[in-house]
């Protein structure tokens, strides 16, 4: 798809201009001290709750049952806000005018800093509550190790989260197991979609110098030391489930320049954007 151009970079010329006309300053934030890795972190943890948020809100009124339909529509409006605390904190970082709404509508594909896992196409329920699963397992023990972090913003961000994410993973957790441990075409498919989206696991654990940078600033954990509890979780789940584990198999994002956290992107997520973004692409500024 032909790509967007990216709207976000406020005109602080502009902005200087007319706050001396009015005989004031311009009102644009001073950026944290080494605000590019911290903003560059900010943005990944908040657009893994952005675009796997949006992916879930695309099951609204197509549920399985009502109460799946509404139980899979809270979770997403749970990290929808969960992103916005997130991206509100990134543009408050960077000190460049922008805001949460213009990190989320306003980016073009390549400045999406979400690993590919969470902006993998739903497909059938089965495979939205593997990927949904394998993440939850991921995100709470992040979350678990940013509350201590030395940043109290994110220390604040992640023990409100915290708590919802806890029972994202219960019940991700729970239908894994009675979808895998159930008739057997529910086992098959959760087999072929464990299958399917096990390989995309690896770059949510993988390490490069914004994750140290973070990590030696006391503000988050080395990814890679979650992995240990992650495992563990995992293997109790597809035990449970009957399900088997796919082993160490080949890791996409993990290696070279590529992932979603360095902005390597599947096809998939332009889709997602030129659907989630149009209103502001079509109409820069549109408020209601």
């Amino acid at each position: 798809m032909p790509s967007l151009p990216d709207m976000t970079t406020p005109n602080l010329a502009a902005l200087a201009g007319d706050a001396t006309a009015q005989g004031g300053h311009p009102a644009v934030p001073a950026p944290d001290a080494g605000q590019p890795e911290f903003t560059e972190w900010l943005q990944r943890v908040g657009d893994n709750c952005l675009i796997l948020g949006h992916r879930l809100s695309e099951w609204c009124g197509h549920g399985p049952a009502l109460e799946e339909d509404i139980a899979i529509a809270n979770q997403s409006l749970d990290l929808i806000g969960q992103c916005q605390l997130w991206l509100g904190l990134a543009a408050e970082v960077e000190g460049r005018g922008r805001s949460a709404d213009d990190l989320a509508y306003l980016r073009d594909v390549l400045a999406f800093r979400n690993v590919v896992l969470v902006e993998r196409p739903n497909g059938d329920f089965g495979q939205t509550l593997m990927r949904q699963f394998l993440f939850d397992a991921f995100h709470l023990e992040l979350l678990r190790g940013l509350e201590s972090s030395t940043d109290a913003r994110v220390a604040d961000i992640a023990s409100k989260a915290v708590k919802e994410v806890a029972y994202h993973l219960e019940r991700s957790a729970d239908l894994v197991i009675r979808l895998g441990d159930g008739t057997a075409d529910s086992h098959a498919r959760m087999q072929k979609a464990l299958d399917l989206l096990f390989p995309y696991t690896g770059e949510m654990f993988a390490d490069d110098a914004t994750d140290r940078a973070m990590a030696n600033a006391g503000i988050a954990p080395l990814p890679s030391t979650l992995k240990p509890a992650w495992d563990a979780v995992v293997a109790e789940v597809l035990t449970a489930a009957s399900l088997t584990h796919p082993g160490e198999v080949w890791q996409h994002g993990t290696t070279g320049t590529g992932g979603g956290k360095r902005g390597i992107h599947s096809e998939h997520l332009g889709y997602l954007l030129a659907e989630m973004q149009f209103l502001q692409r079509a109409y820069p500024g549109a408020t209601w």
